[in-house]
C-alpha cells in the first residue's frame, strides 16, 4: 500500500453552497486523501478549520454514512443532541438516513484538524437542519433546492 505524501495533496478551500451561503465556509479547507490514494468505495478527507471556522452548514445524509475523528486541536460537534467537545482521538458517527443535523466548529484560538470518512454512492440526498434547503448529488453535480424540491429564492441564499 503506497504511503500518501500529504505535502503533495492539494489543499482545497471554498464551497459548493449557493450564493452567499458559501461565505460561511471561510477558514475551512480539506485534502482529498481517498482520491489521492485511488479509493472508489468511500471518501476520506482531512479537514482543517481555522479558529472560528465551521466544517459545513448543519446537515445529514440519506444514503451515505459519515465518520469523523479529530487528529489535531479541539473541535465542537454540534448536532440535534447539543454540543460535544471533541479532542484528539475523539470520534463521532452519523449513520445514513438518521436525521441528526451536524457540523463541526473550531471555537479555539488555534487550528483544528479532523478526518472524515464517508460512503460514496452514485446519488446522495442531504438536508440542512437550520435552513429550508436540500442538496441532491449525482454525476451532474450538486443541485440545491428547498426541502420540498422547489427552487431556492434569492433571500434564502443571501443574494
Amino acid at each position: 500500500m503506497p504511503k500518501l505524501d500529504l505535502s503533495k495533496i492539494p489543499l482545497k478551500g471554498g464551497s459548493s453552497y449557493p450564493g452567499k451561503l458559501a461565505q460561511a465556509m471561510a477558514g475551512r479547507s480539506s485534502q482529498a486523501l481517498g482520491d489521492a490514494g485511488g479509493l472508489s468505495q468511500y471518501g476520506v478527507n482531512l479537514v482543517r478549520l481555522d479558529p472560528g471556522a465551521i466544517s459545513s452548514l448543519r446537515h445529514y445524509h440519506i444514503q451515505q454514512d459519515e465518520f469523523v475523528m479529530v487528529t489535531e486541536g479541539t473541535c465542537t460537534l454540534i448536532d440535534d443532541h447539543g454540543e460535544h467537545t471533541l479532542q484528539v482521538g475523539d470520534c463521532a458517527a452519523f449513520p445514513a438516513g438518521e436525521a441528526n443535523g451536524h457540523h463541526v466548529v473550531n471555537r479555539t484560538e488555534v487550528p483544528a484538524v479532523f478526518l472524515v470518512v464517508g460512503t460514496r454512492t452514485e446519488k446522495e440526498t442531504g438536508y440542512y437542519s437550520d435552513l429550508d434547503m436540500k442538496v441532491s448529488v449525482d454525476a451532474a453535480g450538486y443541485t440545491f433546492t428547498r426541502k420540498d424540491g422547489s427552487p431556492l429564492t434569492a433571500d434564502q441564499i443571501g443574494e
